[in-house]
């Protein structure tokens, strides 16, 4: 395959190794410094049934930040994280990771999702989950960092069961593990710790908590209000389809005269 001078010819994991051509980065550390992580310009999309999931949005992330996405069930947010991940077409607008075009390789290599709902293959084990997704990405020696991760995530004594016969706090670590096997400069979080008791909320957040200290970018969907509060540098909020107010949480709560960010959500969603 001739490619630009620009680009250069790599197999696509999407196509099952078809060859494209994709752009070639050669200093990855000055795409982070000098790019948001993520870029969203006019984002629109209407799906099938007329339904208006999100309308002419707009919104930047910082490289680094620790950012918040809050709204109720319908706002938009599984639209637009969905949209990010190529999930999705968009009906209009143009989304960005670093600079690059969300939908190019490059960019869905940077890329690390977490769903909200737990969807592992039932008949793999938690080692390979984790090494098939980094044979997936293309992954040298995915052994190594699934290891690694395992360990972290404390299941070193379910490394050779399969995803069926976790507890649901397990799982959970596991869709963790995974989103994160590939080393993602931008780790999208879709209300990680829904269902999971105190202990392990605590311990997720211990993780997370490192893992942005270590210069990842995160994005945090999450109906605990009290969680965005306590992890995410400034918070976005949104409301069919639309950004309603963006602040850190000390400025929304100044903003809608409140002593509380559960009291500015309301205020937020109701007006």
């Amino acid at each position: 395959m001739n490619c630009p001078p620009k680009l250069g010819v790599q197999a696509d994991p999407l196509t099952h190794g078809t060859p494209r051509c994709v752009s070639r980065v050669t200093n990855v550390e000055a795409v982070y410094r000098d790019h948001p992580a993520l870029q969203l310009r006019g984002l629109t999309k209407r799906y099938g049934d007329g339904t208006l999931a999100l309308e002419d949005f707009d919104l930047e992330i910082p490289a680094g930040a620790f950012f918040g996405l809050l709204g109720p069930n319908g706002a938009g947010k599984t639209t637009l994280i969905s949209a990010v991940c190529n999930l999705l077409r968009v009906t209009e607008g143009e989304i960005s990771v670093f600079g690059e075009p969300h939908d190019s390789l490059q960019a869905r290599s940077w890329v690390g999702l977490a769903e909200q709902d737990i969807n592992l293959d039932r008949f793999l084990t938690v080692r390979e989950t984790l090494t098939y997704h980094g044979g997936y990405w293309g992954m040298r020696d995915p052994e190594e960092r699934a290891d690694e991760l395992i360990e972290a995530f404390g299941l070193g004594h379910k490394s050779d069961t399969r995803a069926p016969r976790l507890s649901g706090g397990q799982r959970r670590r596991l869709l963790l593990a995974r989103a994160l096997m590939h080393r993602p400069r931008l780790v999208i979080l879709d209300e990680p710790t829904a269902g999971v008791d105190f202990e392990l909320r605590q311990e997720l957040w211990r993780y997370i908590r490192g893992l942005h200290a270590q210069g990842t970018t995160i994005l945090l969907t999450t109906h605990y209000l009290e969680e965005a509060e306590e992890l995410c540098d400034e918070i976005a909020l949104i409301r069919d389809g639309h950004l309603i107010a963006r602040d850190d949480a000390a400025g929304l709560r100044d903003h809608f005269g409140v002593a509380r960010l559960q009291d500015a959500y309301v205020k937020a969603m109701a007006s």
